[in-house]
């Protein structure tokens, strides 16, 4: 592991167009998993020029059943939900208004070979919704035991939403995107090097003294979440360097569910399977597989047995059982990573009832319409309306303590 290097991540604030995507794909989870724990979501969520598209597989008591039958005002209740989450976003301008949207529905019935793949039968266990790699990741940089530069990133945005809906910064509009440059030096973040804020912004803020207003208002914000001991003088800002940023969100470019997976994760400090988390229910592994893996992984930095932690699981779809298992601490660890697999197939059969994707769901409680809000800022390292994810709790220190005694 490099000792000396600059590192660089960034986030995209909850108005960028695939982050909009995101919240909505989210939010139709949220609404099946309220009706029916079991439903299955696989859902797709296109945004463009004030339009919304849904496409996708799903399955749900109370919404959609097997042949295609809509429960009675369901169909209304997910073009409400939609409407209402981009109301909630803040967009409501001429290209792109949650009242004056048109909004189109194709979503149907999940595949029935893959249903039966993933539901359990018989003495068949649920199976796995998919092939694929998951890897979870933890890092000692900052308290919630994130990578720094996208702990940052997403910091700086969240705060200038925050002040955009309270009204102290009405002069911004919902689009952004934020990135963070920092130096490292024994492996530790020691300075800031370069901040870069493009925010879309009312009319007439990208010159004179508007546009001074803005850069000064976002140079404040980045001070109030950056330790004043990683920034100088030295330290360059870009805000808005295209300059006019008027015209944004779907309406200056189309958003797509899914394109934003390292934002998602760990900003590029870690490796990603390559599976997208929104739209999708939680036996879907691609997203509780991920979610375990950072469980499992932030313990483990939490125990104090590595600095630096990557976990990587693997699976076929319709199998419960994880095709493999692999620790690596980067050189940080205070026992062997061999040991560490170990442990922490020990923890996790005792305390989740295994990495199936039965056990991830249950053992973490995945089944609730909790995903919306993961759906911008980063699913990782964050807490949401006062309380952690389940995913981030550090309740499993003394079982991997005891597991390698």
């Amino acid at each position: 592991m490099r000792a000396n290097y600059l590192f660089t991540s960034e986030s995209v604030s909850e108005g960028h167009p695939d982050k909009v995507s995101d919240q909505i794909s989210d939010a139709i989870v949220d609404l099946f998993l309220s009706k029916d724990p079991q439903a299955r979501v696989a859902c797709e969520t296109l945004t463009t020029t004030n339009r919304v598209v849904l496409a996708g597989e799903v399955r749900g008591e109370g919404m959609i059943d097997r042949d295609g039958n809509w429960a009675p005002s369901a169909q209304e209740d997910i073009q409400s939900r939609v409407r209402q989450v981009v109301k909630d976003i803040g967009y409501e301008q001429q290209g792109f208004h949650w009242q004056n949207l048109t909004f189109e529905n194709h979503l149907h019935p999940q595949s029935s070979d893959i249903a039966q793949g993933v539901d359990a039968d018989g003495n068949k266990d649920e199976g796995a919704g998919d092939q694929g790699i998951m890897f979870g990741f933890a890092c000692d940089e900052t308290p919630d035991l994130m990578p720094a530069a996208l702990d940052y990133s997403h910091k700086i945005l969240q705060r200038m939403a925050d002040d955009r809906k309270s009204g102290k910064a009405a002069f911004l509009e919902p689009d952004a995107k934020s990135q963070v440059t920092l130096r490292f030096e024994d492996g530790k973040p020691v300075a800031a090097t370069a901040i870069v804020v493009s925010t879309q912004h009312a009319p007439g803020y990208h010159e004179g003294a508007k546009e001074a207003e803005l850069k000064s208002y976002v140079k404040g914000v980045v001070a109030d979440i950056l330790p004043a001991a990683l920034l100088s003088e030295d330290t360059v800002y870009h805000i808005n360097p295209t300059g006019k940023f008027e015209i944004g969100g779907p309406d200056g470019d189309a958003g797509l569910t899914g394109r934003k997976i390292i934002v998602d994760t760990y900003g590029g400090a870690a490796p990603h399977g390559g599976g997208a988390f929104s739209g999708k229910d939680p036996t879907k592994v691609d997203r509780s597989a991920a979610y375990v893996t950072r469980y499992l992984a932030k313990n483990i930095v939490a125990a104090g047995l590595a600095r630096r932690c990557t976990i990587q699981v693997a699976y076929a779809i319709g199998v419960s059982q994880p095709l493999s298992l692999y620790v690596d601490t980067h050189g940080t660890g205070t026992v062997g990573d061999d040991r560490l697999e170990q442990a922490v197939m020990e923890v996790a059969n005792a305390r989740l009832g295994g990495l199936t994707p039965r056990g991830i769901r249950e053992g973490l409680g995945l089944n609730r319409p909790i995903y919306q809000k993961t759906a911008a800022y980063g699913h990782f390292g964050r807490k949401a309306n006062g309380d952690a994810f389940p995913w981030e709790r550090t309740d499993l220190v003394d079982d991997l303590n005891a597991a390698l005694a």
